[in-house]
């Protein structure tokens, strides 16, 4: 039987709240989502008085639990948004709809992967590391994050990855600059695919130093989604289509995942 694949929109629940750092891990239970999760997927959830939903990176996803599968997500409260969502207790309703979006590719055969991810963003590299591992591939994990409290699970990073590399923009732990300061070096050892998650600077990067190097790269867009269904066409993403042809898409359905060299990044 084939597995369900179409987002679902469910009433879900709050059933585990931790700090960690600068962000507030939220465990989920939202039926029917986490079977149909693939790495690189997200879910819109509603916030109370906004119109917009927040797009949620799924950072992880557990099979079974007390009450059933669950996924979890990272927040990260900067706004009014994520810091109601961050506030949220355990037993709290919310309205989830996913997953949403265009996961990462995975390769047919074992190859040499790098991930690299900047704070809270890096979330979906974690089990994109784990299906890789899978197949049989040679998983490199970079976390980085301007200091020590945005960076995302650097010690689970040391069980996803054969090599883990910790970047800080001020030296707070691990080594000291920002990914546009390492990625060359980073991807010249020998890579063939690379993936990478966070801010637009730390993927422009990535994916030049991919082509440079000739490692096929993919990148997870950080795009506002207002609604994170393609209904309300607000989250256009200029890039160049498989024809040649400069396009806007929308970053919600034909992303968040889409190749590197395939992304305008001038008029992102």
């Amino acid at each position: 039987m084939a597995e369900p694949r179409e987002p679902v929109h469910v009433h879900g629940e709050v059933v585990a709240t931790k700090r960690v750092g600068a962000y507030r891990h939220l465990t989920l239970a939202a039926p029917g989502v986490p079977q149909r999760f693939r790495a690189g997927t997200f879910v819109a959830v509603s916030v109370a008085g906004h119109v917009a939903r927040r797009a949620l990176w799924i950072h992880r996803v557990r099979a079974s639990s007390a009450f059933g599968p669950t996924l979890d997500v990272v927040v990260d409260p900067v706004g009014p948004g994520t810091h109601w969502l961050a506030a949220q207790p355990v037993g709290a309703a919310v309205e989830v709809t996913g997953p949403l979006g265009r996961p990462f590719a995975l390769p047919r055969d074992p190859v040499s992967c790098l991930l690299v991810g900047e704070a809270y963003a890096a979330a979906p590299l974690f089990p994109l590391a784990e299906r890789l591992r899978e197949r049989g591939c040679a998983v490199s994990l970079v976390v980085s994050a301007p200091e020590e409290s945005r960076l995302l699970s650097a010690l689970e990073a040391r069980r996803s990855a054969r090599s883990v590399t910790v970047l800080t923009a001020d030296g707070s732990v691990g080594r000291r600059g920002t990914v546009p300061d390492h990625v060359d070096d980073l991807v010249a050892r020998d890579v063939d695919v690379v993936y990478a998650a966070g801010p637009t600077a730390v993927l422009q990067a990535t994916a030049a130093a991919a082509e440079r190097h000739g490692a096929w790269c993919q990148v997870a867009l950080e795009q506002p989604t207002p609604c994170g269904t393609g209904l309300c066409h607000g989250c256009p993403l200029p890039v160049v289509g498989e024809d040649g042809v400069d396009r806007v898409v929308r970053a919600c359905t034909e992303g968040p995942v889409v190749r590197g060299d395939r992304v305008r990044w001038s008029e992102l």
